[in-house]
């Protein structure tokens, strides 16, 4: 099978279909999409080898559960052991022990098959197209937040970073009622968020200012973005952190203990609350496509992920 396989370097290759294990189902992946983590990883994230991608749509042609086999679905990332505590209480995604998709220890979404376990698929509704299913999981990333943090429609609340991940965040937070604002440095991108009535800042705008919010979520992608969360940021007021980036952060917590900051580290999120959002069509993540490749052009897929104007790269495998 073609994947797209990061070594010292990022190449497609031909590789053998992977085997799943006991409990584990195959799929045929039908569109992967490319997020800041993939780029992340190229750059030395998690010191992954293999595989990247998370974030995908596919068919299971064999799974240890037979009626799972023909079905659409999207994965769950996290494979735990399924014995520990968090296992046991349905919180693999911080199993010691746990592989996570295109991340940690397995190989992921940017191939023409995978394996998961057959109990992180869940199948896709049928008018839900493969181009909104794809965004899945970083759909229930974004809801995550609210399960982690009580968001009222009187909070001010600021989303640091313009990036497909910051304006699916806006996307779901903008339900709750609260007075939202996205801050970011690219116009275009800014754009987006107005055109569907929502209140954006530039970034040199937001730095000059000195108003303070309730609730500041970073997600730019940069360690700079945690020192303007840390600044703006009302005293007892909470700090979302989103991002993931290759390198270390460094700074004084001084800050944090004077204002009695509280700091939510936020990552994955539950995939049948993402579904249902799309599927009722209170969040159309599509207009976030940028442009769609097959898989003979992966490589340059994952280029054109990295250019400032361009939202979502996916890539499609077939021509189902």
């Amino acid at each position: 099978m073609k994947a797209l396989v990061f070594e010292e370097k990022l190449s497609l290759q031909d590789v053998p279909v992977p085997n799943p294990l006991p409990g584990e189902a195959l799929v045929k992946v039908r569109m992967a999409g490319i997020c800041k983590t993939d780029v992340e990883i190229v750059r030395g994230y998690m010191s992954f080898r293999g595989v990247p991608g998370h974030e995908f749509v596919g068919t299971v042609e064999r799974s240890s559960d037979s009626h799972q086999v023909g079905v659409r679905v999207v994965g769950e990332i996290n494979a735990g052991c399924g014995e520990c505590s968090f296992c046991r209480k349905g919180l693999e995604r911080h199993c010691r022990h746990r592989t996570v998709l295109g991340i940690l220890g397995r190989d992921g979404a940017m191939a023409e098959y995978l394996t998961l376990p057959a109990s992180n698929l869940l199948a896709v509704p049928p008018d839900l197209p493969d181009e909104k299913a794809v965004f899945t999981e970083p759909l229930a990333a974004s809801l995550e937040i609210l399960e982690q943090v009580k968001i009222q429609p009187d909070h001010r609340v600021a989303v640091i970073g313009d990036g497909k991940l910051g304006l699916l965040i806006c996307m779901v937070l903008r339900l709750t009622g609260c007075d939202l604002v996205l801050v970011g440095k690219h116009p275009e991108k800014m754009k987006f968020f107005t055109d569907i009535q929502g209140s954006a800042i530039p970034l040199d705008s937001f730095c000059a200012g000195d108003d303070r919010f309730d609730v500041v979520v970073e997600a730019s992608g940069h360690p700079s973005g945690w020192e303007l969360a840390v600044s703006r940021v009302k005293p007892r007021g909470i700090i979302v952190l989103k991002s993931t980036y290759h390198g270390s952060l460094n700074f004084n917590p001084a800050a944090l203990v004077i204002d009695e900051i509280t700091v939510v580290g936020s990552r994955c999120g539950q995939f049948g609350p993402a579904l249902r959002l799309m599927e009722s069509g209170l969040v159309d993540p599509t207009p976030l496509i940028s442009g769609i490749f097959p898989m003979d052009l992966a490589e340059e897929a994952f280029r054109e992920s990295q250019e400032p104007g361009n939202f979502k790269i996916l890539l499609k495998m077939g021509d189902d």
